[in-house]
């Protein structure tokens, strides 16, 4: 009995992996093309603003965000609500943690992380990504640093909205994307083991 029930879960699993891995080439395209624009723009704005050398609209953890909004939009991680809130509430932290310890790198950031994790969590604004936002408060370059609360405001917020609206245009140009997902990510799962259960 017990081998049946390992044969069955094995099954299950391998039949999620293999929907989670066919090649669809047309969501290929749209996850290009929505993140291509995404950053872009907020790289043709960093290039009229700054200087090469002061990238500060471009922080990494949107090439993070990238990657949930454009190419895995049915996950929680990836609708608005995080996408937004995770972003500002990591990047509030983030700067009031290096206000609080400015010298003490070995405190500020571990600290910066886990409270926007937490807080993250208790919002119910989950959006890995956040995590480097905050960090990037605490290692960013000088200017950076400099620009305080406004770092909340520009690059986050501004950064943050232009994924948001480039993703609902591109994510929802074609009627098997859907952005926001709402519930989908959950109800397509379900489905499938409802499936896999039904063939056993």
């Amino acid at each position: 009995m017990p081998t049946r029930k390992i044969k069955r879960g094995y099954r299950k699993t391998r039949y999620i992996l293999y929907k989670e891995t066919l090649i669809d080439y047309k969501e290929q395209f749209w996850s290009f093309l929505g993140s291509f624009i995404g950053i872009g723009l907020i790289s043709y704005f960093q290039n009229q603003s700054f200087s090469h050398q002061d990238v500060i609209y471009l922080i990494g953890s949107f090439g993070a965000s990238s990657v949930l909004v454009y190419g895995i939009i049915e996950s929680p991680f990836s609708q608005p609500r995080n996408l937004i809130g995770g972003h500002l509430i990591s990047a509030f932290i983030g700067v009031s943690v290096n206000y609080l310890f400015p010298d003490a790198i070995y405190i500020a950031a571990p600290l910066a992380v886990s409270l926007s994790i937490v807080f993250m969590q208790i919002t119910k604004t989950l959006h890995p990504p956040g995590g480097a936002t905050a960090l990037i408060a605490i290692i960013g370059t000088d200017k950076i640093k400099e620009l305080g609360y406004w770092y909340v405001v520009s690059p986050v917020l501004t950064g943050v909205l232009i994924l948001f609206f480039t993703a609902l245009i591109f994510n929802n140009m074609t009627s098997s994307r859907k952005y926001p997902a709402h519930s989908t990510y959950h109800k397509r799962y379900q489905k499938i083991i409802q499936r896999l259960k039904r063939n056993n």
